[in-house]
């Protein structure tokens, strides 16, 4: 008789019965001799529960505000508030070298009489190179003072010192023997910075009415160029280059184009308002070497306007005399 044939799936729970009672007696006994570790596995086997979202961040406070600012930073030039330059006139022949101050080193030991002129050197530095370039970044592109919007009166105006020097017609001159007699309008700059600065008061492109007044009153009005350069190494490249220099001035205007290298003192700077030593000067200096005006800087607001006026009013002063 033919016996009914098992379907695959039926056969197969039919066949795997007793091992799947016997694998849970195993394991049922194994459990009961390592309780612990079973509980381990399974635990090992739990899904780990997921990251909880992170807490915002808590925005930081605003920085405390910067402290106020001290003097030297809030530096604001003034106009000056009387004249400038040296109460006895200027003569040719003085401040020809530069006075040699010797310090007495004596009663110190060697450590200590190092010390001392390391620290002199620091101090010399510091105060003619890295001091000045400070001033310029602060104090409006090195600005010291404002201009005065009228002359000096001649009778309160002081002296403009002598400057001996180099010119590019001849060397060995004084800038006494050149401005005594005329009205002059004179530059005072070290660098190349400073001319430019200097140009912006007394510049042909910049100021024009400026050099109508030199044409129109030729013989009886002038500009001179100083050129302060103490450095052995620039004055001679100006020495090499100075055909470059001649090419852009007329033949007349070589004698009053000056090159000094000696005889400046801190005494002349601080006296005449030359207290950055790579910022631009502009004087306008009378007929007997007495300072009328002056300006420093890049030319601000009305400063070129009233430079004009003065200049124009003492050249025409002294042709009616």
């Amino acid at each position: 008789m033919l016996q009914p044939r098992l379907s695959a799936p039926l056969r197969r729970a039919a066949l795997t019965a007793s091992a799947v009672c016997l694998r849970c007696e195993t394991r049922s006994a194994f459990a009961q001799q390592f309780p612990r570790s079973l509980t381990t596995s399974r635990a090992s086997k739990q899904i780990a529960p997921k990251p909880s979202a992170p807490e915002p961040t808590k925005t930081a406070p605003p920085p405390p505000p910067p402290p106020p600012p001290k003097d030297d930073d809030v530096f604001v030039p003034k106009p000056l508030g009387r004249p400038i330059g040296f109460s006895t006139p200027p003569q040719p022949g003085e401040n020809t070298s530069n006075p040699k101050v010797k310090r007495d080193y004596s009663g110190m030991t060697m450590s200590q009489r190092n010390l001392a002129k390391r620290a002199d050197l620091v101090e010399k530095w510091g105060t003619n190179y890295f001091r000045d370039f400070k001033n310029i970044r602060k104090y409006r592109s090195g600005k010291t003072f404002m201009a005065n919007p009228r002359m000096f009166r001649a009778d309160a105006a002081l002296y403009f010192p002598n400057f001996h020097g180099d010119t590019l017609a001849a060397s060995a001159q004084d800038t006494t023997s050149v401005l005594q007699g005329k009205v002059s309008v004179v530059n005072v700059y070290s660098s190349q910075w400073g001319e430019s600065q200097a140009r912006t008061f007394t510049g042909a492109a910049e100021n024009p009415e400026l050099q109508r007044i030199l044409d129109e009153h030729r013989g009886r009005a002038q500009m001179v160029d100083i050129n302060i350069e103490e450095n052995s190494m620039k004055a001679w490249i100006i020495a090499l280059f100075k055909w470059q220099l001649k090419a852009k001035r007329r033949q007349d205007e070589w004698g009053r184009y000056f090159v000094v290298r000696k005889g400046v003192s801190e005494k002349i700077r601080e006296t005449i308002g030359l207290l950055n030593g790579r910022v631009g000067y502009v004087y306008v200096v009378d007929e007997e070497c007495r300072i009328r005006w002056a300006g420093s800087g890049d030319a601000e607001g009305t400063e070129m306007e009233d430079m004009n006026r003065g200049f124009r009013k003492l050249v025409e002063t002294r042709k009616a005399a």
